[in-house]
């Protein structure tokens, strides 16, 4: 697909087509990566998405419980007190 440089100010930009703005989830920002003699722009994932319900799907499943208990029974907590 070959688009145009559009004059911004001093600068210059793309204009991405809405069908590719749908297709790859894009919001108001995105990553630009330059490899070798490539430009790439990635969407932004946000590294927490969709935590809230995978958290529920655990809390339904029953694999929402501690691995650990939060404290041991032979601990000696006195220098704390």
């Amino acid at each position: 697909m070959e688009i145009s440089l559009i004059k911004i100010g001093n600068s210059k930009g793309i204009r991405l087509p809405k069908v590719l703005i749908e297709k790859y989830n894009l919001a108001d920002s995105i990553e630009l990566l330059l490899e070798k003699d490539f430009i790439i722009l990635k969407p932004v994932k946000s590294a927490r998405k969709d935590w809230e319900k995978s958290f529920k799907q655990m809390h339904e499943n029953g694999d929402d419980q501690p691995l650990l208990p939060d404290f041991f029974n032979d601990e000696d907590l006195g220098e704390w007190k």
